[in-house]
């Protein structure tokens, strides 16, 4: 492996806790003279303690080592008062029966009659149609359709009667009912070519996987862009000599339902006391740790010191960050018929808070994750109409309402939110546009993505996008721009129209600097090219996308996090350190309040790859261009990827698995894929995560 020094940081400062001096940052603002900037101490161990000054009251006893604090939160939009029931984790509700969940409105017969002619053209002309599992899939979704147009109220009744009869789900009821996922189904079906493009791949996502993948649909881009690339390009800034530290952080999904001393041993969501291990029923194997294990979400311990840590390291107790990037996923993941409108909002109340008391000074700018929503992972486009347009208006609301109460967006991007999808765009003085995108409508488990898929911007959030990269290049600005679902990797988590759209090649390398992506948990990346990726080359090679490490340990991972250092005229990257905490550990800290999570830097990456890319400065970016060279590197020498990427992706956890054989050229392909469709067309299928 490499190794782990970097600037400013001690040997003799391996461990501490925060009671232990650590070395006084400066007065001075976070940027610096040329050269890389200096952190805190190697390492940090927190307070096994507690910090109960958080929160003024409780619902239990904050200092208690059996169970999590049960701090009692106040939202100040709604000024509700959430209470205890919400998150005890004794009392987790069955069916969230509380909130609207809404039914497409009955359609007329004029309609119907017109619907029913329309699908069946579309039958008649889809090329799949044969004597497959695919046709009877499609000619079910179209009993399905013109059922819930004539009587939507039935939609979700049917949807649990077939989930019975082929027994899709072991509670059909808890899945597909109207206190679950049957009204966004009803809706979908509704509204979806059921006998085209919508319907095959309704049927290959949803319905194991009866239709072929559909391949990318031609794109044309005719009348897309309002100008033309410019030829020459603009003479690019001079870099500053200053840098900027900017935190990444993703995938908190805080579990305030987590129990202490719960199985942590088990299937699906552990640490939680109704979930047990079904060999041992009536014993727990393996106790909950008090700050986490490897099978579950971040219980409030481990967030208080992740988050109370991340100051220490970084050297920005008194400056705080330039700002910080949030890639999405605040809330755990629960079950359907575990969640509601409330304990969403919950989640982003005391989330957006913890940021502002624990990380110091400096705006957050966030996106909205799959988790992040209710239900989990759907948001409707507005083209639906009607009241259909608006029913997930009241999250977007509540979370631009949030960042302004913490003084993180103008009431510019408060409005740009409210009207996106809580996707907007912020221009900070320093000349840098940061835009934030809600990537459930290109992920492929929003239902709502599967309606006129032959339209890659139903929603049109991409139009949104390509215009605020138009004013920015008229105003000669330069834009970062950070979502939740990646757009590319290996593939399996994107839709491929809406990415394939998602055209980086237009406005880079000019204007976009960077782009920032979540959601797999992992450490990995990701580069743009030119012309689509057709050549993939150092020369080709426009952008990179970094795609940032959990704070959750879910998934057999460690918690981790990462800071960027920033040119601050450019805003280029030029280097990029990450930090992690072994989780495997954690179940030693129990019984004790004396120590916590110890957090401790694990690489800086121009030194962890940059040793064989030849001809690249101290000072010059780890753009697309460095991270394709980078690859080359890893075509010669293939424990570049099998041992140093593959051991960083899983932020070093004690279960990663090892890339060996195809893994290795697979990963490259990956690394090289910036959309779904040139990661389907191009690379090995199977090795996108370390699990």
């Amino acid at each position: 492996m490499v190794s782990r020094k970097f600037a400013g940081v001690a040997a003799a400062a391996s461990a501490v806790v925060f009671s232990v001096a650590v070395p006084a940052a400066s007065a001075e603002p976070v940027s610096a003279d040329s050269g890389p900037l200096s952190f805190g101490p190697f390492a940090v161990t927190a307070k096994g303690a507690f910090p109960t000054s958080l929160y003024s009251h409780y619902f239990n006893n904050p200092t208690a080592t059996s169970a999590q604090p049960q701090p009692v939160i106040s939202d100040p939009v709604t000024h509700k008062t959430y209470p205890l029931e919400l998150t005890n984790p004794d009392t987790i509700p069955k069916n969230d029966t509380k909130d609207p969940h809404l039914l497409p409105p009955q359609a007329s017969s004029t309609k119907l009659l017109e619907a029913a002619f329309q699908q069946v053209l579309s039958i008649a002309s889809n090329p799949v149609f044969g004597s497959d599992n695919c046709q009877r899939c499609q000619a079910a979704l179209e009993v399905g359709k013109f059922l819930a147009m004539a009587t939507p109220e039935q939609g979700p009744a049917l949807a649990v009667r077939l989930c019975d009869h082929f027994n899709f789900n072991s509670n059909c009821e808890a899945q597909f009912g109207i206190d679950a996922l049957g009204g966004v189904v009803t809706q979908v079906i509704a509204n979806a070519d059921v006998g085209g493009l919508d319907g095959q791949m309704l049927c290959q996502k949803f319905v194991g996987g009866l239709c072929p993948i559909a391949p990318t649909t031609q794109l044309n881009l005719t009348g897309w862009f309002a100008k033309p690339k410019p030829d020459p390009l603009p003479t690019p800034k001079k870099p500053s000599g200053k840098r900027m530290k900017v935190l990444h952080l993703s995938d908190l999904h805080i579990d305030p339902r987590y129990a202490t001393g719960a199985e942590a041993n088990c299937s699906g969501l552990c640490c939680r006391a109704n979930n047990h291990n079904s060999a041992s029923p009536d014993q727990v194997l393996f106790p909950a740790p008090r700050f986490g294990a490897y099978t579950c979400d971040s219980p409030f311990s481990l967030v208080t010191a992740a988050l109370s840590s991340i100051p220490i390291l970084a050297g920005t107790q008194k400056t705080g960050f330039d700002f910080t990037v949030y890639t999405g996923d605040l809330v755990s993941h629960d079950s359907e018929s575990q969640l509601s409108r409330d304990y969403v909002m919950y989640t982003e109340t005391v989330v957006y808070d913890l940021f502002r008391k624990l990380l110091g000074s400096g705006p957050v700018y966030a996106a909205l994750g799959n988790h992040d929503s209710y239900n989990q992972a759907q948001d409707a486009p507005h083209s639906l109409g009607g009241k259909l347009a608006d029913q997930f208006s009241w999250n977007y609301d509540h979370v631009a309402a949030l960042w302004k109460h913490e003084g993180w967006i103008p009431q510019s991007a408060v409005d740009l939110a409210r009207a996106h999808y809580a996707g907007y765009m912020v221009r900070r003085q320093d000349g840098l546009r940061v835009i934030t995108l809600n990537t459930d409508l290109w992920y492929s488990a929003n239902y709502f993505a599967y309606i006129n898929m032959t339209n890659p911007d139903v929603s049109g959030m991409l139009r949104f996008l390509t215009d605020e990269l138009q004013d920015a290049e008229d105003a000669g600005d330069s834009v970062w721009i950070l979502g939740h679902v990646l757009t590319g990797w290996d593939g399996t988590n994107p839709l491929q129209n809406p990415t394939d759209l998602c055209d980086a090649d237009r406005f880079s390398p000019h204007v976009i600097k960077a782009v920032f992506w979540g959601h797999t948990h992992e450490d990995q990346l990701m580069i743009y090219y030119a012309n689509n990726a057709t050549v993939q080359s150092a020369e080709s090679a426009q952008l990179a996308g970094w795609i940032g490490p959990s704070v959750t340990p879910l998934t057999n991972l460690n918690s981790g996090f990462r800071v960027y250092e920033v040119d601050s005229a450019t805003f280029e990257i030029l280097d990029a350190h990450t930090w992690k905490s072994d989780v495997n550990s954690f179940s030693q800290l129990d019984n004790q309040t004396a120590l916590g999570p110890t957090y401790e830097y694990e690489y800086s990456t121009r030194a962890a790859y940059g040793a064989n890319v030849t001809g690249w400065g101290a000072n010059d970016p780890l753009n697309g261009t460095w991270w394709h060279l980078v690859t080359e590197s890893m075509e010669a020498n293939s424990t570049l990827m099998s041992d140093v990427f593959n051991g960083f992706q899983g932020k070093e956890s004690a279960r990663t698995e090892p890339c060996t054989g195809n893994c290795v050229p697979a990963r490259i392909c990956y690394m090289r894929s910036g959309s779904a469709s040139i990661a389907k067309q191009n690379c090995i299928p199977g090795f996108g995560s370390v699990q």
